[in-house]
């Protein structure tokens, strides 16, 4: 039976594209049409949201289209696009501002910007628009793929050591060094807490699957648990004791929780009885890691992930593992994140060579 949770973000999300379609130009529709069976809802959401911004730029920014609306947009008006006026659409996206439809009915002037990750990811949903336009006939040159993507700098990826593991699980139980304004809580939290955590740092699983979890998702006599990855897809992982532990502690006490309407089944509930949030999740991590690695900023549930991938290649060195369990779809997203680990070992092979004794102690024989 499909998870009730997801089956229902994937409506919303559906439900979210027919809406922006109806905003964007006709050509889109049939976009979308046509990469349905290679992409998910939250793939194509993300391209709908890129084209309508895509197309708002040159409604905003080029007098040659003289403010036409968004869904008055024709190919022959993308193919009167230039391969300069795509080269400018970056600098448009390092800084913008829209107006914003308020509750109130009125609008508000927002401002936005994007790093060179962001401005990467739209021009690629742009690239996909177009291939999609010139493989269709529709447009008779790809302007797109001449301009080339921003070029992205390596950050340092942001782990946690062993030592900061163990730190933020011993905040999470004891509630040690935490703020009073959070102290007042943590024996209501305490267990869902330890347990959210051990379960990020034990599997690696991501955000959006942990809280989806529901109740019957579990099978402690296996020490397994049914997750549903992006797409859809459900896959079985397995938890070490110590996990099993903390998720059982918590469930003994969440079986004495009634949950709200339509939140029964949900594993993991917020004070309110309701399913936890996404936000919620990366606010409790933050919150500890802020106690257990304060020189780290931006922890995150994605860097627990990352850190359980670390921990794994480092005990196995079995990159094809690594992946299957993270539920990467391609081992070359895995192996670029971890690669820095590998150069680690080659440096540590480098160092335990010894060519010669007497050399490594500096005392060789003149000559």
């Amino acid at each position: 039976m499909p998870n009730e949770y997801h089956s229902q973000k994937l409506l919303e999300r559906m439900k979210r594209l027919r809406e922006l379609q109806r905003e964007l130009p006709e050509v889109c529709s049939d976009y979308f049409i046509a990469i349905e069976q290679q992409t998910s809802a939250l793939t194509r959401l993300s391209y709908a949201y890129d084209l309508k911004l895509f197309f708002q730029y040159l409604s905003d920014e080029l007098p040659k289209f003289g403010g036409k609306s968004v869904r008055d947009f024709s190919v022959e008006d993308i193919r009167n696009v230039t391969k300069q006026d795509l080269e400018r659409y970056a600098r448009y996206l390092s800084f913008y501002v829209k107006n914003e439809q308020q509750d109130d009915g009125g609008t508000a002037s927002k401002e936005y910007s994007n790093h060179e990750y962001g401005i990467k990811r739209k021009y690629a949903s742009l690239r996909a628009f177009y291939k999609y336009l010139f493989s269709d006939g529709q447009i008779e040159s790809n302007t797109a793929a001449l301009v080339p993507l921003p070029k992205l700098h390596e950050h340092a990826i942001i782990r946690l050591d062993i030592d900061e593991v163990a730190r933020i699980l011993d905040v999470a139980e004891t509630g040690q060094s935490l703020p009073k304004t959070y102290q007042k809580f943590h024996n209501v939290t305490r267990k869902r807490d330890l347990a959210m955590l051990s379960l990020f740092l034990g599997t690696g699983i991501r955000i959006s699957e942990c809280v989806g979890l529901n109740i019957d998702d579990f099978d402690f006599e296996q020490n397994a648990f049914v997750v549903t990855r992006k797409g859809g897809k459900e896959v079985i992982l397995y938890l070490s004791d110590e996990v099993a532990g903390a998720l059982k502690d918590y469930l003994a006490e969440r079986k004495e929780i009634e949950a709200l309407p339509g939140h029964e089944n949900a594993f993991f509930l917020s004070i309110q009885r309701r399913r936890i949030t996404q936000r919620a999740v990366e606010n409790m991590v933050k919150k500890y890691a802020a106690v257990a690695a304060p020189l780290k900023k931006k922890i995150s549930p994605h860097k627990l992930r990352s850190t359980f991938g670390t921990n794994l290649y480092r005990e196995t060195g079995d990159i094809y593992l690594v992946a299957d369990v993270l539920g990467h779809s391609d081992v070359n997203t895995t192996r670029k994140h971890y690669a820095a680990i590998s150069e680690d070992h080659r440096r540590i092979a480098a160092e335990k060579t010894v060519l010669r004794e007497d050399s490594v102690h500096g005392d060789r024989p003149e000559v």
